[in-house]
């Protein structure tokens, strides 16, 4: 089995962290987003990961090759043309292993048996209230029956979570080239959901599987509502330090290389290994690389990497290289 990451988005919703830094490379409970689906993915043994890059794509590669020692391909994507056609370009033409495709924005948890184990193509899916913004499945039983993106009148509330398992491998990139060329688009771009759904169409059997978790890190409020999630699981003695002179309060993540002072922090909060926070209140936040924070009472907030705050109580997103003060 091989694994493809599409990890080339711009993430525009993330704005203004994204305009120095891709997605994926976010931090939330102790790592980036991307280290958290990969070592969930290694997890499994996969015999190759393909990741596709694409907007300040260098950084990824550099994170990768620096923190991982695995057999890794790159695949540039120089036009955001899609999700389909980001998966389109991390497959070889020849390719016959199976293929397991984790989007670069979703962090799931779940027993990938249902995946890996049925034999079969399969979706992982997901109930949820409002299914209009999401890949929707119709279903007999497990099988999938029709696969629509985006829909304005959802035929059921089955969305599709970005985990997809692949065992026909050619028929599903013969489905990816036809879309291409034939420059089918919905909503303009080449979506993976038309290749499933012309998959169906030429006789395939696709199901799907029910997942456990699944943590959206699309935008601001997702990702620290992620990151609440994944600090309470972290195992135990990881989740707090005990900082002389400061009140911690779990779950937090405190990266060893930080400094903290006369300060109250928690409950979920990140701090990212180079920061300083020093006579603050730091709650339900993430504090990225080498940011400081001083005299400052911060809630709901992403402070980026080496950003500089100062001041008194407020709810910022504040991106890469920035100075506040106030």
């Amino acid at each position: 089995m091989k694994v493809i990451i599409p990890a080339a988005g711009i993430g525009a919703r993330l704005r203004p962290h994204t305009h120095s830094a891709p997605k994926a490379l976010l931090y939330v409970a102790g790592k980036p987003i991307l280290g958290h689906i990969l070592d969930e993915a290694l997890s499994l043994n996969p015999s190759e990961v393909i990741i596709t890059v694409g907007f300040l794509g260098a950084q990824i590669i550099d994170y990768v090759e620096k923190n991982y020692d695995i057999n890794v391909r790159f695949a540039r994507q120089n036009e955001l043309l899609g999700l389909g056609y980001a998966i389109y370009l991390g497959i070889d033409p020849d390719e016959t292993e199976d293929l397991l495709v984790i989007l670069g924005d979703t962090i799931v948890e779940t027993d990938w048996t249902c995946l890996l184990n049925s034999g079969r193509n399969v979706i992982a899916v997901k109930e949820v209230n409002d299914p209009r913004r999401f890949g929707v499945v119709e279903t007999e039983g497990t099988r999938i029956t029709s696969i629509v993106e985006k829909p304005e009148d959802p035929a059921s509330n089955l969305a599709v979570v970005g985990v997809y398992y692949i065992k026909d491998t050619q028929l599903f990139r013969e489905a990816l080239d036809e879309i291409y060329n034939s420059g089918l688009r919905t909503n303009g771009e080449f979506q993976v959901t038309d290749a499933f759904d012309l998959m169906l169409r030429k006789g395939a059997s696709i199901h799907v599987c029910p997942i456990d978790s699944w943590y959206d890190c699309g935008k601001r409020e997702t990702l620290l509502e992620t990151n609440r999630h994944l600090l309470e699981s972290l195992p135990n003695g990881k989740t707090h330090l005990s900082i002389e002179g400061c009140v911690v309060v779990p779950p937090v993540y405190i990266d060893q290389d930080t400094i903290v002072r006369k300060s109250i922090i928690g409950p979920n909060v990140s701090i990212a290994a180079g920061s300083s926070i020093s006579n603050s209140i730091v709650s339900d936040s993430i504090i990225s690389t080498g940011a400081r924070v001083e005299n400052a009472r911060l809630t709901s907030s992403l402070i980026g990497n080496h950003a500089v705050v100062k001041g008194s109580f407020k709810i910022l997103n504040v991106g890469d290289s920035s100075e506040i003060s106030y």
